[in-house]
């Protein structure tokens, strides 16, 4: 390999995290050709995981490495989400430490490339796409080993986790979760909830911020929140909440918790 070339490699090397994926779309628009990637794999600087994403050899990428790329290289909205957002907020102490399950989030026309999906992350990538959310509102970056990567903030993680409720994620669970978010930032909350297009959502995320006593609560201003008309049947069997009509665990009506 010339001179040039391995100064133009070091040059990508030196300027990135160690960690992440490097997508080849994003690289031949950085002056980095399919043939020049072809030769920097075939010299083993570069390791292919799949078609249109490699790792510099002897690299160890979890997932958010991957993340990474898509954030940064390929500008999409998909990020951590839910549960998995709360834990690396560490906002989850209950939850367990190394989660086989990590619920990734993205707009609605957003899909997972097949080599993310086809990649052995050491975890289950439980994904969804949907445009309940703004993409623009309620992100935060976190800090990683060497990178950086933008996941939900508590409260959108919340409603993240109400959205994937009942089927997918328990409501007493999320009820616990909600227990530990006694910081919330009013303003933030209340642009989420106007901007939620859920009734479900909005509808359970205050019946449990209520039911946690929070004192951001009393911030809300829930005449500038549409929660709809008519009742929602969350559960069967369960118990009536009239002030948001809605039917949740008994449980978490009768105080059994």
């Amino acid at each position: 390999m010339s001179t040039d070339k391995r100064i133009k490699i070091n040059q990508l090397l030196s300027t990135h995290p160690t960690g992440i994926v490097y997508l080849s779309s994003w690289m031949v628009k950085q002056g980095y050709s399919l043939d020049l990637q072809k030769r920097y794999r075939n010299s083993d600087w570069l390791k292919s995981i799949g078609t249109g994403a490699m790792i510099r050899s002897g690299d160890d990428v979890t997932y958010e490495g991957a993340i990474y790329a898509l954030q940064e290289q390929a500008c999409q909205f998909i990020h951590p989400a839910g549960k998995t957002a709360l834990s690396l907020l560490g906002k989850a102490h209950y939850l367990e430490l190394s989660p086989k399950k990590v619920i990734v989030f993205g707009g609605k026309d957003e899909k997972l490339p097949t080599w993310f999906l086809k990649h052995d992350w050491g975890v289950k990538i439980d994904y969804h796409s949907s445009s309940f959310l703004p993409a623009e509102i309620g992100l935060v970056d976190i800090e990683l080993k060497t990178f950086s990567i933008k996941v939900s903030s508590a409260a959108r993680a919340l409603l993240e986790c109400l959205f994937l409720a009942p089927k997918n994620q328990e409501l007493v669970e999320c009820y616990q979760l909600m227990e530990g978010l006694n910081n919330l930032r009013p303003n933030l909350v209340q642009k989420l909830l106007e901007s939620c297009t859920s009734i479900k959502v909005k509808r359970l995320f205050l019946f449990l911020a209520e039911k946690a006593n929070h004192s951001w609560v009393k911030h809300i201003n829930l005449e500038k929140i549409d929660l709809g008309s008519g009742k929602r049947s969350i559960v069967k069997n369960g118990a009536y909440n009239s002030k948001y009509k809605i039917t949740v665990p008994k449980e978490l009506v009768n105080g059994e918790l």
